[in-house]
């Protein structure tokens, strides 16, 4: 199959879920969540599925366990919709590059700081050169 096309798929796939999450899915373990990406197997038998949490109201192992818990509906609607044959079977997992960006983030911050309190000279004392008054 063209790398497109599994493309394509995994980018519907990641749409109807988002949407089925955010309407269809009742367990408040579960909250709101972001799909952040699909990524199907060669063999097109199942999806890895990459959700965050959004607004971290629960762990996100417990997000996972509630959506592991939902797979079975949410492959069912998902075949469905999409009118596949043979819906893949679902796998959850927690995206923590959000997080592990938002920390490179804030260690670029810091060291920009830290650079820029280093070229800053100090009030105190005059600049090498230069004397007080005579």
């Amino acid at each position: 199959m063209s790398q497109q096309r599994t493309q394509r798929i995994e980018a519907e796939i990641q749409r109807v879920l988002a949407a089925l999450i955010a309407r269809e899915l009742k367990d408040p373990r579960v909250g709101n969540v972001t799909v952040t990406q699909v990524r199907m197997a060669n063999d097109m038998g199942s999806a890895r599925v990459y959700f965050t949490p959004f607004a971290a109201q629960q762990a996100p192992e417990e997000v996972q366990r509630g959506l592991t818990h939902a797979a079975g509906f949410l492959r069912g609607e998902l075949g469905r919709r999409l009118q596949l044959r043979h819906a893949p079977r679902l796998e959850f997992v927690f995206d923590d590059s959000v997080q592990q960006a938002a920390h490179l983030s804030a260690l670029i911050d810091r060291a920009v700081a830290d650079d820029r309190a280093a070229e800053t000279p100090d009030a105190a004392q005059p600049p090498a050169g230069e004397r007080g008054p005579h």
